[in-house]
Order: structure tokens, then C-alpha cells, then sequence
């Protein structure tokens, strides 16, 4: 594929102010953190929604919206807003396990055809746009053995963002200046096997770079999510351009020129996120 100077302009700008919204919003404190990903993981459900909306379905959008509202605020850490607030949040959680039930009941009152397939739609809805971004509050609270409370520490989160920007980066340059062989046509026909494994290669050395600013306990989970997060993040850009096919949409919204929506500039650490989570657990 030609490299598009003009194009490569455009996604440069929004980039630049998209990466200066979202540090200032994760470094910032735990308030700006926890308001901007919720924002982020509602909008995404929105432009979910939509995207069924053009499969032909009737998602219970009201429903949805206030359910993975709750379910994102299940996972905030309370004690760093107000003491005792996280026994209240946290006990959120157990109301997730209801949340199927609830949402098939609202289904029997539906007027709407297919009612228990909108269900599922909605049910999805929820868990792939909300859930892995509640399950980040997991990798920017820490607590350290000499104080008694928990604290907010981005640089984890920071570190997995820099590394699926390195590889999103790459593989597109590497792609316009290399890129011969189709990776998947069918799903998305500007992605090469060239621009692929170069955005994977200089992400696995990008990795070492993050991994010598770490302690020496936490080299090897760097080293192993140099080659994790661009293989997951990779997946999940392709999930995402298979379900726009499938729905005959270029792209998920239009807040970002020249990337999209929510969905299509978020979409590799949709699905990284889940993945991270449990290998830091792992390795901890």
C-alpha cells in the first residue's frame, strides 16, 4: 500500500491531540483516570450499540448504558476517593452475576423482534467495551509493603499503551514502505504480514527499553508483554474490522479524524487489557 503523506498528516494531528487528552487524563490523579476511561468505555458501548443497530439488531440500549455504568464503577478502587467508599463499590461486583438475568427479563417485556437475540447483543455490549476498561483500575492501584494504604501508579498501564502504540505505529509505516502480502484480505485488506511482524519486532525491543527503567522483578513480564501486546493488540484491530465488515461500516464514529471512533482507536487495548490483567497476576 502507498504511503498517504496526507493521510499520514491528518492521523498525525488527531493523534497528537488524542495522546495529549489521554496522558493528561491518566497521569494526571485517580479522579481523572477513573472520569476519562468511564467516558471512554460508555462512548465505546454507545458506538457498539450502533454497530448492531447496522447488523440489523435492537440492543437494550437505556438498559445497557445504565448496567455497564455499574459494572465499571464495581471495579474503582473507593478508598482512594473516600475511606469506606470501596466495601460499597466493591460489593457491586456481586450484583454483576445478576446482570444476565436482568437483562433477559427485560427482554420478555420487549415489542421488539428477536428480542432474546437483542439481549445477547446487549449482554456483549457490556463485556467487550465496558469491562476491560473497569478492569484497568487493576493495573494503576498498587500498594507498597512500607505503607499501610494503596496508591495510584499508572506507569504499568502507561507502559502497555506506549507498547501498543509502538507496534499500531510501526506496523502502519511498515506496511505503507514494505507491505506486498495480504495478512487477512477478507477482513482487513490494508494490514500486511510485512507490516505485521515489523511492528511486533520493534515493539519486542521497545519492551527491553520499558523493562530497564523497571525493577529487576518486573524485567521479564516487560519482556513478555513485548511480544504479548502486539500479537493481542493485532487480534483485536482485526475483531474489530471483521465486526465493520460484517456491519458494511468504515468505521465505528467519527469523533477521530482519521481513525474513527472510540472503538476503532481503542480497539487493541480492548482486547489487550483482560490479558495483561491476568499475566500481571501471574507474575506478580
Amino acid at each position: 500500500m502507498a504511503l498517504s503523506l496526507k493521510k499520514l498528516g491528518t492521523r498525525a494531528l488527531t493523534a497528537l491531540v488524542f495522546v495529549l487528552v489521554l496522558l493528561t487524563g491518566l497521569l494526571w490523579n485517580y479522579y481523572s483516570f477513573t472520569l476519562l476511561f468511564f467516558i471512554i468505555a460508555i462512548w465505546g458501548l454507545y458506538e457498539f450499540y450502533k454497530v448492531c443497530e447496522a447488523l440489523g439488531a435492537a440492543p437494550q440500549k437505556n438498559l445497557g448504558y445504565l448496567l455497564g455504568g455499574i459494572s465499571y464503577f464495581a471495579f474503582v478502587e473507593g478508598d482512594l476517593f473516600l475511606t469506606g467508599l470501596s466495601i460499597v463499590l466493591a460489593s457491586l461486583q456481586l450484583t454483576l452475576l445478576c446482570f444476565p438475568f436482568v437483562i433477559f427479563a427485560g427482554a420478555v417485556f420487549s415489542k421488539k423482534t428477536l428480542p432474546f437475540s437483542n439481549a445477547i447483543y446487549t449482554m456483549v455490549g457490556i463485556i467487550y467495551t465496558v469491562l476491560p476498561f473497569a478492569l484497568l483500575h487493576h493495573l494503576v492501584i498498587t500498594h507498597r509493603p512500607e505503607a499501610p494504604y494503596l496508591f495510584f501508579d499508572p506507569s504499568t498501564l502507561l507502559g502497555v499503551i506506549l507498547l501498543i502504540w509502538c507496534n499500531d505505529t510501526f506496523a502502519y509505516l511498515g506496511g505503507s514502505i514494505f507491505g506486498k502480502h495480504k495478512l487477512i484480505e477478507r477482513v482487513s485488506p490494508g494490514k500486511t504480514w510485512e507490516g505485521t511482524a515489523f511492528g511486533v519486532l520493534v515493539t519486542f525491543g521497545g519492551s527491553f527499553v520499558i523493562a530497564h527503567f523497571q525493577p529487576a522483578t518486573a524485567a521479564q513480564l516487560w519482556v513478555v508483554m513485548g511480544l504479548l501486546v502486539p500479537l493481542l493488540a493485532t487480534l483485536g484491530d482485526l475483531v474489530q474490522s471483521a465486526m465493520k465488515r460484517q456491519a458494511a461500516i468504515k468505521d465505528t464514529g467519527s469523533i477521530m479524524p482519521g481513525h474513527g471512533g472510540i472503538l476503532d482507536r481503542f480497539d487493541s487495548l480492548i482486547f489487550v487489557t483482560p490479558f495483561v490483567v491476568v499475566l500481571t497476576k501471574l507474575m506478580a
